[in-house]
């Protein structure tokens, strides 16, 4: 079969254990991403299965409609928000998803976000790059305060190494508290807005949704201490548009670390937050990490194989099998 993989910024594919099974079949990997409809169909006109990375590439129906070879979508990741499913299910083309958990890796990647904002790192070592040294002083975290934003299985991990590091522990689950958090043995603020007020770092763990998007506005981010730092490895969305920008240069809070944007792969430098001195942007680095690939494209090879053999495994929609 001819199989093309996209988004693959990293070439990593190639590089999984996995890729090795599939020896005998036309694979091609496109590294870039092609946001245009008709240009991505055009680079995949003659594929028979397409892996999507993850949610990296919207797969709407303009794109599904004219690529009339293609059989089956590889889906690395659970998420399918970004897929024309109706139109695949029309189509009789099937969806198989592979998942992992990519929780472990998202807490040791919000800790480096952490670390490199607060100690300054990266502007550091470019300086010591450029024939300089140091011009700046850290800010430690023994006996500040981590506020947890909505608690998941990377956020017991984040509060876990801040206890670790001595740090004060509160998380806000929702205007019930007592939940998950209190179990792992976290503080509740006692209300929402004093997790802003009194914690030095904010780190968001909340699904993105209908009720969360963009529920995080100005006036609470207005509310952090001018020395606090704010963490999203999660989704850009949670936060309203502009707000992070707008109140990072009126200095409440004092610094940022991001690792998702509205518009992904940011490639053009045009993104407000890369101008700014007290923001630390990263390339959505959150689940990049060969552990989680190989488990995810390990997946995305299980389905391909499993659907060129007439058995298909990890179909979303069975009755696109019927068509």
């Amino acid at each position: 079969m001819k199989i093309a993989v996209i988004d693959d910024y990293a070439d990593a594919f190639r590089q999984c254990r996995s890729y090795a099974r599939l020896e005998g079949h036309e694979v091609t990997v496109f590294r870039d991403t092609e946001k245009d409809p008709g240009r991505l169909a055009a680079r995949l006109k003659d594929a028979e299965v397409v892996v999507l990375t993850q949610a990296r590439s919207r797969f709407p129906r303009a794109v599904i409609e004219q690529l009339p070879r293609l059989r089956m979508i590889a889906q690395t990741g659970r998420n399918t928000s970004h897929i024309d499913v109706a139109a695949c299910t029309e189509k009789g083309i099937l969806i198989a998803t592979a998942g992992a958990d990519a929780s472990h890796a998202v807490a040791e990647l919000t800790w480096g976000l952490i670390l490199a904002a607060l100690r300054h790192i990266p502007h550091e070592v470019e300086r010591m790059k450029q024939g300089e040294w140091q011009n700046t002083v850290g800010t430690g975290l023994h006996g500040k305060t981590l506020g947890l934003y909505g608690f998941d299985l990377a956020a017991g991990i984040v509060g876990g190494v801040g206890r670790a590091f001595g740090m004060q522990v509160l998380c806000w689950e929702g205007p019930e508290p007592g939940g998950k958090a209190r179990e792992a043995g976290f503080d509740a603020p006692s209300s929402r807005d004093a997790l802003f007020e009194s914690a030095d770092v904010v780190s968001l763990h909340i699904a993105l949704n209908k009720e969360t998007r963009g529920s995080i506005i100005a006036a609470d981010l207005a509310r952090m201490k001018p020395t606090a730092l704010i963490v999203n490895a999660m989704r850009s969305k949670l936060i309203a548009d502009g707000a992070l920008a707008e109140t990072l240069k009126r200095g409440r809070p004092g610094w940022a670390a991001v690792d998702v944007y509205d518009e992904e792969p940011v490639v053009a430098g045009t993104l407000p937050l890369l101008g700014l001195p007290n923001v630390v942007c990263a390339p959505h680095l959150g689940n990049v990490e060969w552990g989680v690939l190989e488990k995810l494209y390990a997946g995305a090879v299980d389905g391909i194989l499993g659907f060129a053999a007439g058995k298909p495994v990890n179909v979303f929609k069975p009755e696109a099998i019927q068509k």
